[in-house]
């Protein structure tokens, strides 16, 4: 029998992140996309492409990659009006407004880009990678493992507030 490592469970977490990520756009408008609950409130393709961002800017950091982001020119196709290494975080209402998606594919295609090279890096490693020191800034420094399950912490978070927002949304449009 085959033992479950470390990286099989990171990489089923991260593939749960995928299937909320493609189960939540599933027949959106894209008005829908970017309604807000509120003034202050974060739309679904916000959160969906700040969720990705993240995990790719993360993912790429401690892999030593260019981010899918940059490399594979999705910064081109969406287009946003944010600094290239925007990843989302600290913006204010105004700036979350500004983010507009064509299509919900635009999206799941971004994650699932992100999701491949995050499964492709996570897949090569052994559990005493998890140890390795990645950040130096925190106290105690943060490792290679803590920082992978921060990222699957925070994606889905941020999957699940769209999940919510997609509720509402759709009871609203009723």
């Amino acid at each position: 029998m085959t033992r479950m490592q470390g990286n099989d469970l990171l990489i089923d977490a991260f593939g749960r992140v995928r299937e909320q990520v493609h189960a939540t756009v599933d027949g959106l408008t894209v008005e829908q996309l970017h309604w807000r609950p509120a003034a202050e409130s974060n739309p679904i393709a916000w959160l969906l492409w700040h969720l990705a961002r993240v995990q790719d800017d993360h993912v790429a950091d401690v892999a030593g990659l260019e981010q899918v982001w940059t490399a594979q020119g999705w910064a081109e196709r969406f287009g946003t009006p944010y600094a290239p290494g925007a990843t989302g975080y600290g913006q204010s209402a105004r700036d979350v407004g500004e983010l507009r998606v064509s299509a919900a594919d635009l999206l799941t295609g971004y994650h699932d880009a992100v999701h491949e090279q995050t499964v492709a890096y996570v897949s090569a490693l052994n559990d005493a990678d998890f140890d390795q020191i990645v950040d130096r800034r925190w106290d105690p420094p943060v490792t290679l493992g803590v920082r992978l399950v921060s990222v699957v912490s925070d994606t889905l978070q941020h999957v699940g507030q769209a999940a919510y927002v997609r509720g509402v949304t759709l009871r609203d449009r009723r």
